[in-house]
């Protein structure tokens, strides 16, 4: 029997960006996982990344985090080379191992203060360890989304014992 898909909603506004377009080889060569990311638009100043998929937050750094639904992991991370801000511009709402829903806050970020610092506010959304195959139902990229606006589904893992 086949796992219902998992829904990734955009956990920000923004115009929608192939990762192969992305300023890093880590997220354009698809090395952690495929995906897509999210361009803050230009008038954005401060912005509240919320939770893409319901899940365990598992990992949470100012910069990034990663929520696991199952045996699907979501990656958000937002800005490029923003680890390198320590921090600064970034406000975390909520805290690792916490349960959340699609669309609860994680993080607040200032994408004036990453284009200040001279980062690009990219947000890529990855599901880790995953291919392009995966996905089903990717959004265009160009395409405007609101926060909580599907950006693509990605089916369950297949399991050998439903022969």
């Amino acid at each position: 029997m086949e796992e219902p898909s998992l829904q990734v909603c955009s956990p920000i506004p923004g115009r929608l960006v192939g990762l192969r377009q992305v300023p890093d080889l880590v997220f354009s060569g698809m090395i952690v996982g495929a995906g897509i990311a999210v361009c803050p638009l230009p008038q954005a100043q401060e912005l509240t990344a919320v939770a893409p998929i319901s899940g365990r937050l598992i990992k949470l750094f100012p910069h990034a985090f990663m929520i696991a639904d199952g045996d699907q992991t979501v990656l958000v991370h937002l800005g490029i080379d923003t680890v390198k801000m320590r921090g600064d511009g970034f406000t975390c709402h909520a805290q690792e191992n916490e349960i959340l829903k699609v669309g609860d806050p994680v993080t607040s970020f200032s994408v004036k203060r990453i284009e200040k610092a001279n980062y690009s506010p990219l947000c890529p959304v990855v599901v880790l360890d995953s291919t392009p195959l995966d996905l089903e139902n990717l959004r265009p990229e160009g395409n405007q989304v609101e926060v909580g606006d599907l950006l693509f589904e990605i089916a369950g893992p297949v399991t050998n014992d439903s022969v």
